[in-house]
């Protein structure tokens, strides 16, 4: 049995479905009953816990073989990361207290950085994990190929607007169907202590790619706009944003190039999902 957070996102998910195809018993760990229906239909156990909820995320993880975790996304965090202090907190007593065989922990590229950026959060995350006494395996993913959804608007329309700088500047990528292949697979495996498994497609992609491939999804010229670095902060104000500095030193990280991997003795792992096919399925999908 694996227990299985953030099973109804896209990581999470691909996590379950590569297990389920794997005939592996998972036990979809979800906020609310509502959430874990489908999940039931298909044959999962269902445990209600949110990821500050020690006690209920101990219950759901007690009797496992192995956990997958992740902590929800959050764009905009106040300072000083309080919250995920407290997912930190409560991930870490509900390990120790159910003991699951294995845990592996969607962490990221670059939450080996020192400077202070967005992915912090991750490296909050990653300093607490390594305390735990359950075989931790910290997964980093490169950037999100379906972030590219946010650009599919803009891209029916002509052109995508980008922070990533200069168009032409590759960064380390990967589809999330990759990640929840390679996920389950180091559920699978055997190991002790702590383990950094880095994850990238085969090519890193730059803007000028997302548009070209959204391009020949589309069958239409697609261009890139490029917001100057000074008018970032008043555009992420104007979005909603409350502290969008994290946000843009992660972007200063990727542009810049102190946020990629860390290398030396972590574990390399290469998707086989191209970014065109992920790019056709946003399309298609509408």
């Amino acid at each position: 049995m694996y227990a299985i957070t953030g099973i109804s996102g896209q990581v999470g998910g691909a996590v379950a479905r590569a297990l389920l195809a794997d005939g592996q018993s998972v036990r979809a760990v979800v906020r609310d009953a509502d959430k874990g229906r489908a999940w039931a239909e298909r044959g999962c156990e269902v445990a209600l816990a949110t990821i500050t909820d020690a006690e209920a995320m101990a219950a759901a993880f007690a009797g496992t073989e192995g956990v997958f975790l992740m902590t929800p996304p959050n764009f905009d965090p106040e300072p000083g990361f309080p919250e995920i202090h407290a997912m930190r907190d409560a991930a870490l007593a509900a390990i120790e207290a159910a003991r699951p065989g294995k845990v592996v922990f969607l962490s990221t590229v670059g939450a080996q950085a020192s400077e202070f950026n967005l992915l912090t959060n991750a490296s909050i995350m990653e300093a607490g994990l390594r305390a735990a006494s359950a075989p931790m395996a910290l997964l980093r993913p490169g950037w999100f190929m379906e972030n590219a959804v946010w650009d599919l608007p803009a891209a029916r329309a002509g052109a995508i607007v980008s922070f990533l700088q200069p168009a032409d500047h590759a960064v380390p990528m990967i589809a999330t169907a990759d990640i929840g292949a390679v996920a389950a697979a180091l559920l699978g495996e055997t190991w002790t202590g702590v383990r950094v498994v880095e994850l990238e497609a085969a090519t890193r992609c730059s803007a000028n790619d997302i548009a070209a491939g959204f391009a020949r999804a589309l069958g239409h010229p697609v261009g890139v706009e490029l917001p100057p670095r000074d008018g970032w902060e008043a555009l992420f104000r104007a979005q909603g944003a409350n502290h969008p500095l994290p946000r843009m030193r992660m972007l200063d990280g990727f542009n810049q190039g102190w946020i990629d991997f860390e290398g030396g003795d972590a574990e390399k792992r290469v998707g086989t999902t191209p970014l065109d096919a992920v790019l056709a399925q946003l399309v298609a999908r509408g």
